[in-house]
């Protein structure tokens, strides 16, 4: 059993690109499918796809990297709420990642979104991650 199945999830995709894999499979959840819905949407994969065959299910991400510096267009994962110690912020203080270059995804009560739809919506949530 997995105590933090979202830090599972981008340790995945995290060790997947330093070995320069094209491609990393993940167990699946809702808030996972979200999240990868979230990095496909925001360019920083290239393609996914819900195998729901077996119980559990996965997703099946393709990684997307630079053809001439053979350079992940992820640089950094960094998981912010923990199960141990949870991050909420308000939507008048919503986190900005490397002054608007990265993305903060957060699990609000309108779904799973980026700092900057969240913004758009005012509304606050969980911190999940931030990626660059």
């Amino acid at each position: 059993m997995n105590s933090d199945p979202i830090a599972d999830y981008l340790t995945r995709v995290r060790n997947a690109i330093k070995a320069n894999h094209r491609i990393v499979e993940v167990p699946s959840s809702n808030i996972k499918k979200e999240i990868t819905k979230v990095l496909y949407d925001k360019g920083y994969i290239q393609s996914y796809k819900f195998d729901d065959s077996s119980v559990q299910g996965t997703i099946k991400i393709a990684l997307k990297y630079n053809p001439s510096t053979k350079q992940s267009a992820i640089v950094k994962l960094e998981r912010i709420s923990k199960p141990g110690l949870r991050k909420y912020t308000g939507g008048d203080n919503l986190p900005r990642v490397l002054n608007g270059l990265g993305i903060a995804i957060l699990s609000t009560s309108k779904g799973v979104m980026t700092e900057k739809e969240a913004k758009s919506l005012n509304i606050g949530g969980e911190v999940l991650c931030y990626v660059y």
